[in-house]
């Protein structure tokens, strides 16, 4: 994995915030907390070394992007812990944002995190492959998108295929709107982006899954929070529909799916990503 690009895509995320002006002090400071968290910023590594792999160099453009979808992802997982979705108090070994900041504030640090990102996103459309990567992150992020599979997430899934659904539409189509994304703006050709698309919703369902798993099976210093938290929630997962060794078995398979959608382009980076969903300990 490229370190200096995350180091570089670190940077820019905060100077990015704090040039925006006329921002209620509070506010700010709910925002920057939960964006300094940390985390593994895979949307934006993934959008950023996407272009950087097609293009062979990374521009401005790219880090504003990766910015935006790492702002969108970032009021997801704020709102996301809230007392009326998943209820949770830790997120990344830290208290989440509305215990640190109170309910109110931290609906609001989500607003507003979003907003900035559709800001940002507005502020670099100049010719067709900037529309076209603005789009396809803003689509996803929406009803469309990732607050439909929010929407299945807070009532009960009755079938493999809702959970299927659910998961496409909320882990899936942001990690894939981020490859898509880099691939609008190194302006790949449109046969490349359809395979970009396929590997993209295939590695976003790979990512729910091991996720899943974590929840489950993994250390609780790692991930960030305490172990079975889902059932606890009473979330629909694959575990809790395929059990434990079916889940990992549909992982490999996914995987397997994900790395034949992109066999022979020489992406190096996704295919390693790839790979790393069977390996995943946070």
């Amino acid at each position: 994995m490229n370190n200096s690009l995350l180091i570089q895509f670190e940077n820019h995320m905060i100077k990015t915030l704090k040039d925006f002006k006329g921002i209620n002090h509070e506010l700010l400071s709910s925002m920057m907390y939960s964006i300094e968290a940390g985390g593994k910023r895979i949307r934006p590594l993934l959008l950023l070394n996407t272009a950087l792999a097609l293009r062979g160099e990374n521009n401005e453009s790219d880090f504003v992007f990766a910015c935006a979808i790492e702002m969108i992802h970032t009021y997801s997982l704020i709102h996301d812990d809230l007392p009326s979705m998943d209820d949770d108090d830790l997120r990344r070994n830290i208290p989440t944002n509305h215990i640190k900041y109170g309910e109110a504030i931290a609906i609001l640090a989500g607003d507003g995190l979003l907003n900035t990102a559709m800001e940002l996103l507005i502020s670099q459309i100049s010719n067709e492959s900037t529309k076209n990567a603005a789009m396809v992150i803003a689509r996803a992020s929406g009803a469309n998108g990732m607050i439909s599979g929010q929407a299945y997430d807070v009532k009960t899934v009755e079938s493999k295929e809702q959970l299927l659904m659910m998961h496409q539409l909320k882990t899936a189509e942001l990690l894939k709107s981020a490859i898509m994304a880099g691939a609008y703006l190194a302006k790949a050709d449109e046969q490349l982006i359809n395979k970009l698309e396929v590997f993209g919703e295939k590695l976003g369902i790979a990512f729910q899954i091991s996720d899943d798993l974590l929840d489950v099976e993994g250390e609780e210093s790692l991930i960030g929070k305490p172990l079975n938290s889902d059932k606890k929630n009473n979330k629909s997962t694959y575990v809790s529909f395929y059990g434990l060794n079916q889940s990992k078995q549909l992982l490999n398979d996914t995987v397997k799916q994900a790395l034949d959608s992109i066999e022979d382009l020489g992406l190096v980076y996704l295919e390693t990503l790839a790979k790393f969903m069977l390996e995943r300990k946070y």
